[in-house]
């Protein structure tokens, strides 16, 4: 299937490794020219040379910077003159006891997982609707559907941001000039983060690492973690021409894991 995104413009954010680099793997195979950031230089530089050689029709621009604080999103946007696609992604905040979070905790939790994607939004939407296209999409997390109780900074700041975008994402001026705003929420995939913070719980736990990823895949119904690279598939066509009539949506991604009718 072809998308109809080839040549357009996309700013995706946290995109050297993991989900994020997987959207900016199959938007650069779609003929997407990307920006991408992230706060590693170095592995932000290799994701970007991969990423030319994937598609060498495509511009690659690497920008590297914490796009939680302004100076980095300034930079971000600066790298080309318009978006008609944004990708909006932070890693998640550590988990914990809520008793322990203190108000420095709870202001970093929702500027990384709510106010960027916010701020971001803010300064590309209005070019994307007089433009008549915009594609943007939010990875949240399945915790929004189904929360989990050590991550509560998560489950708080992605709902907060998912709330949010239930509202604009109708907004006259917006849906009605084929400007899109979903949000994609990931379960299990098989990134570096699951697999250290599943290691690290095996290891507090007092368990062996292999046989507790075991045990954790076999809770999910397709009994396997997800891959990066059905993520980023996933990921390009919500962003494509085909979805236009797609909007406001959260699309859950997880194998089956959360058991809901809705």
């Amino acid at each position: 299937m072809n998308l109809g995104i080839a040549g357009r413009w996309a700013l995706v954010c946290a995109a050297s490794k993991g989900l994020g680099k997987a959207c900016a793997q199959a938007l650069v195979s779609e003929g997407v020219n990307v920006v991408i950031t992230a706060r590693g230089e170095q592995v932000l530089e290799e994701t970007a040379r991969q990423l030319r050689a994937l598609n060498p029709a495509v511009s690659v621009i690497a920008v590297a910077g914490d796009i939680s604080t302004s100076a980095g999103r300034a930079a971000a946007l600066a790298a080309h003159g318009h978006f008609d696609i944004l990708i909006n992604n932070a890693g998640g905040p550590p988990p914990g006891d809520f008793r322990e979070w203190d108000r420095d905790a709870w202001l970093k939790a929702l500027d990384a997982n709510m106010l960027t994607p916010i701020e971001l939004i803010k300064a590309t939407v209005d070019g994307m609707a007089e433009r008549g296209f915009g594609r943007i999409v939010n990875i949240t997390s399945s915790a929004v559907k189904s929360p989990i109780e050590s991550l509560g900074l998560s489950n708080g700041a992605r709902s907060g941001l998912t709330g949010f975008i239930a509202g604009i994402a109708r907004q006259d001026g917006i849906a009605s000039r084929n400007v899109t705003i979903n949000n994609l929420q990931p379960g299990s995939f098989d990134t570096d983060r699951l697999r250290e913070n599943l290691v690290e719980a095996a290891q507090e736990m007092g368990q062996d690492s292999e046989a507790f990823l075991d045990d954790y895949r076999r809770e999910i119904p397709a009994k396997r973690f997800g891959t990066p690279e059905e993520f980023g598939a996933l990921c390009a066509f919500v962003c494509s021409q085909h979805a236009s009539y797609l909007t406001g949506q959260n699309l859950l991604i997880d194998g089956g894991a959360v058991r809901s009718s809705q």
